[in-house]
């Protein structure tokens, strides 16, 4: 079967019955992950949700399944609140985004994360939700979405302080192997289970260019470059196991996706040759929507590894509009000087909802934007075996 090439990230707009229950998670703290018992009618929403996003999936031609991230509400923490070990709760404040005007826009606030056991990822719901989307897919391939380890790993110590004397883990390098071991618990499972494809989703990328006036690392006194060596180790060694269990490892970098509002600049240029040419994924999902990636010259530092494919979210999620096709041609005509055709994949930047409440658009303009990224990728690489 000759695949598209054309790509989801992940997420998709959620309806809004669904979304009437994902507003009353989002305020309370005295629930627990992942919530059915807490909300009578949950479950059963969700559920049929997915089964009828993953029908208008295959309808507009994605052969690459997720759930739309319909079970999440987060893009990356409900992974960390389906390991035994963690408390979710209320934080005194969200994440720092830029809104529209450049201004500081804050996120929702249940972004609180404490570890009270040794971190486990064993029975994880995360397989429940695979199951239930394999026995949907038919043919089509299925992947799962979450969050990178290292990106993980970084919050938990370098901004959550997750470690000490008082703490489960007394040490940085115990919370390493700790948070290590539950990742590779969950991948046993998962492949298990009949996984395939896993997907690691990171937002830290860009933070590592030294030139990058948003980066939160630049006002800590830290030694930036060791710090991305430890980074990319980290989501080495869990790509490493996974590989090791058969699975097609796949990775995603973000500069944040809230409400079309983004976190933070930074180039590829500046990491390339640490971030793309040196962690051992499979894929990468890359976001050059917008000029503050830089230029495609990145893509060099993956052009001699033929086994690495490239997915060049060329297309923005953030708008309601449909994107310039003369641009995102001129786009692909450049990557293709770097990497082969054969080796390059169109999708949109990100997500249209990584978090519950979504991009600033319609499910029918979504669904547009995605009928035109099929299009374009169908016109423009009509010549090249997928």
């Amino acid at each position: 079967m000759t695949k598209s090439k054309f790509q989801i990230v992940g997420s998709l707009l959620r309806p809004a019955d669904l979304l009437d229950y994902k507003r009353k998670i989002e305020v309370r703290d005295d629930i627990t992950y992942p919530f059915y018992n807490d909300f009578p009618g949950y479950q059963e929403v969700e559920t049929n949700d997915i089964k009828q996003v993953v029908q208008e999936e295959i309808a507009h031609g994605i052969d690459v399944l997720t759930d739309g991230e319909y079970s999440k509400s987060l893009w990356h923490l409900d992974f960390l609140w389906g390991f035994s070990g963690i408390r979710r709760f209320i934080s005194d404040h969200g994440y720092n985004f830029k809104d529209h005007d450049g201004g500081e826009f804050e996120t929702r606030k249940d972004i609180g994360i404490e570890i009270t056991g040794p971190l486990s990822g064993k029975n994880h719901h995360f397989i429940d939700v695979f199951n239930e989307l394999k026995a949907q897919a038919g043919e089509n391939d299925v992947k799962l979405t979450v969050w990178g380890a290292a990106h993980a790993y970084t919050e938990l110590y370098f901004f959550n302080h997750s470690y000490g004397e008082n703490e489960v883990y007394k040490t940085k390098e115990e919370l390493r192997t700790g948070l290590i071991g539950a990742y590779k618990d969950f991948l046993t499972e998962y492949a298990a289970a009949g996984g395939k494809i896993i997907q690691f989703d990171d937002c830290l990328w860009e933070l590592f260019d030294e030139t990058n006036p948003d980066s939160f690392f630049k006002a800590s006194n830290i030694d930036l470059p060791a710090l991305a060596d430890e980074f990319v180790s980290v989501n080495n060694e869990v790509a490493d196991f996974a590989h090791g269990l058969g699975l097609k490892v796949w990775a995603h970098n973000c500069r944040g996706n809230y409400q079309s509002r983004h976190a933070s600049g930074g180039t590829y240029s500046a990491i390339a040759e640490k971030f793309l040419a040196n962690h051992h994924y499979d894929r990468f999902f890359l976001e050059w929507d917008d000029s503050r990636a830089g230029d495609l010259s990145a893509l060099a530092a993956l052009k001699d590894n033929q086994k690495v494919e490239v997915v060049l979210g060329l297309l923005s999620s953030k708008t309601a509009t449909l994107d310039d096709e003369e641009k995102v041609i001129k786009s692909l005509d450049q990557a293709s000087q770097y990497i082969s055709k054969d080796r390059l994949f169109l999708s949109h930047q990100c997500g249209f909802a990584s978090c519950d409440e979504g991009n600033e658009l319609t499910i029918a303009e979504q669904w547009a934007k995605i009928d035109q990224g099929q299009r374009i990728a169908q016109n423009y690489f009509s010549t090249v075996e997928a």
